[in-house]
């Protein structure tokens, strides 16, 4: 199972690579601008932040073929190892198909559809990012299409990976790798929820206050 995160703050996957089993960091467009810094910077912070090690995720902003795979190219070339990231339109397809051939690792993201995600893996993508909570909040099952997805790429595209994303809760999260998903990114809302519980809170204050109670300190 591969875990990241999906943020731009430096601060934060700094703090929680101490934590997670951090495989990298995934971005996009929106993510990047809220950060409100240039990406040929954010990028190499993240990576700093990750200890040097991970995999991170960037975006083209082109639409049309071409200008994604030079994009793709100027991305790869100023950070080597780089996954790119392409929405899977019909043109994204099309660049898809050409970073393939150009061994450009890709992942397609603003994933709908089973079908569209199958599509997105037959044309080289490596990830396939199915928007979980984007489609509950549409009327859709984010997690029947992550399961249906998880299937079709099992028996007609094993080499490409579902790397869910778009989530709210944690049960959002759980769903997915029960569904049989290699990869998962989290926002920071998200990892905090699964790693901040009330209860785990409360049992902890009752631990120490026994033991203070019986032995004067909160030592052994």
């Amino acid at each position: 199972m591969e875990l990241y995160l999906d943020t731009a703050d430096v601060a934060a996957v700094k703090r929680l690579a101490r934590v997670l089993p951090l495989q990298g960091v995934t971005t996009n467009p929106s993510i990047v601008a809220k950060a409100g810094i240039s990406l040929w910077e954010v990028l190499p912070a993240l990576q700093d932040a990750l200890g040097g090690e991970g995999k991170l995720f960037a975006q083209v902003i082109a639409s049309q073929a071409d200008e994604m795979v030079k994009e793709a190219q100027l991305l790869t070339t100023r950070v080597p190892g780089l996954v790119v990231k392409v929405p899977t339109t019909p043109e994204g397809l099309v660049a898809l198909k050409q970073l393939k051939l150009l061994s450009i690792p890709t992942l397609g993201t603003a994933v709908y559809g089973a079908a569209q995600g199958l599509l997105a893996a037959l044309a080289g993508a490596e990830y396939v990012a199915p928007y979980v909570n984007r489609l509950d909040a549409q009327g859709g099952d984010g997690i029947q299409m992550v399961q249906d997805l998880q299937q079709l790429l099992t028996l007609h595209a094993p080499d490409s990976k579902v790397l869910a994303a778009s989530f709210r809760t944690p049960h959002q999260a759980m769903s997915c790798l029960l569904a049989g998903c290699e990869a998962i990114t989290l926002p920071l809302d998200v990892v905090e929820q699964i790693l901040v519980t009330p209860a785990v809170t409360a049992a902890i204050g009752g631990f120490e206050k026994d033991w203070q109670g019986a032995f004067g300190s909160l030592t052994l």
